[in-house]
């Protein structure tokens, strides 16, 4: 790690990190495609399990003519299982790519 003195005030500051790609891979913020798939399938397949838990909640509650609280019941239950699934996603897609970062500065280091 460069001290104060050393950095030149022309030249940009990127917090100790190469701001030159590797020759292999371009450096970029975005995760690898399969990833995103996977995230993908876990939110569509947490707003799945979101609307059953709903909908079998609210049938277990209603008597008589239940279409309406049933259909509210799997709307919101989907929207927040997907919801909270979409938020672990991004946190995980993150520390991947924080992750990878580390890895690849070890890997030119040594």
């Amino acid at each position: 790690m460069r001290s104060f003195t050393d950095i030149n005030a022309t030249e940009p500051y990127h917090g100790g990190v190469s701001s030159t790609p590797d020759a292999n891979r371009p450096l970029s913020a975005i995760p690898s495609p399969r990833a995103r798939v996977i995230a993908f399938i876990a939110i569509i397949t947490a707003g799945v399990a979101g609307a059953l838990i709903g909908s079998t909640m609210i049938d277990l509650q209603c008597i008589g003519s239940c279409g309406v609280p049933i259909g509210i019941g799997l709307l919101l239950g989907s929207l927040i299982g997907a919801g909270g699934m979409s938020v672990v996603a991004v946190l995980v897609l993150r520390s991947v790519g924080e992750w990878r970062e580390v890895a690849d500065r070890e890997h030119r280091n040594s």
